[in-house]
């Protein structure tokens, strides 16, 4: 089990927001935290404390006035940690390249590779091959709606057709290097984790894959390292003293933590 930190990216700054608040039309978005720093600082702080694999998510649609503001913020946090850090948010067939080159070491897709609520498994293909899916991140966050966990996409907004759970993990797996799940009904909220979801998650060994969503203390922690069966990352948003809360940032850096499987 590792710590795997973030950067959050909205309307041009580092942010922490909740999850579920965020809305496309005026770049909404309830905010826990706005930093007064920008990306790089947060990158070069992973970098020296040798926290590798983390995420920078912009939040803003492709479109938004504010979108090209995120990307500058990600291309210096990206030079900052050139292969340090995974990047999502707008991610697509047309633009994963430029991402790699600028120095991500993954591309995190939700949207492209879904169409019409379900997946689309010849778009998924497809850039699986282009970049190699040792570089493909597929974030499967979800929600619960009516009877079950079903992955959202366009920022959370949209309820797919898809249920986030063990078979759809074994059948993705074939074409991307790691998964990202947000339990997006606790997202932002640092009120504890969704512990269906990391159960499920740690039900059976797939690919790497990072949990989001919740966690508010270090007994969240030991949570997911004993349902997870140790082999299910972590990252920290809100919680963490980095951002306003209350968890030290430096008790999960590297040797800090019991290493699990």
């Amino acid at each position: 089990m590792k710590f795997r930190p973030c950067i959050d990216i909205h309307n041009g700054a580092v942010k922490q927001i909740v999850g579920g608040s965020l809305k496309d039309k005026g770049n909404q978005a309830v905010d826990n935290f706005v930093s007064d720093l920008d990306a790089a600082f947060y990158a070069e702080q992973y970098k020296r404390d040798g926290l590798a694999g983390g995420h920078i998510i912009l939040l803003n649609p492709k479109g938004s006035e504010f979108y090209d503001r995120d990307v500058e913020q990600a291309a210096k946090a990206l030079a900052a940690y050139p292969g340090g850090l995974q990047i999502g948010g707008g991610m697509d067939g047309q633009n994963a390249e430029f991402f790699l080159n600028l120095g991500a070491s993954h591309i995190i897709v939700t949207s492209y590779v879904f169409r019409d609520g379900t997946i689309d498994m010849e778009r998924l293909k497809s850039l699986s091959a282009q970049i190699g899916k040792e570089h493909l991140v597929l974030d499967l966050s979800c929600r619960f709606v009516n009877d079950d966990y079903y992955i959202v996409t366009n920022r959370w907004q949209m309820v797919t057709e898809e249920k986030m759970n063990l078979d759809t993990l074994r059948e993705l797996s074939e074409y991307c290097d790691e998964f990202l799940i947000h339990a997006v009904d606790v997202e932002g909220k640092a009120s504890g984790v969704e512990g269906e979801v990391v159960k499920r998650l740690g039900g059976e060994y797939i690919l790497p894959v990072t949990y989001a969503g919740g966690v508010h203390s270090m007994e969240d922690i030991e949570y997911i390292r004993i349902e997870g069966n140790g082999f299910v990352d972590f990252t920290v948003g809100s919680a963490l003293d980095l951002f306003g809360g209350t968890i030290p940032y430096q008790s999960l850096c590297p040797g800090r933590l019991i290493n699990g499987k």
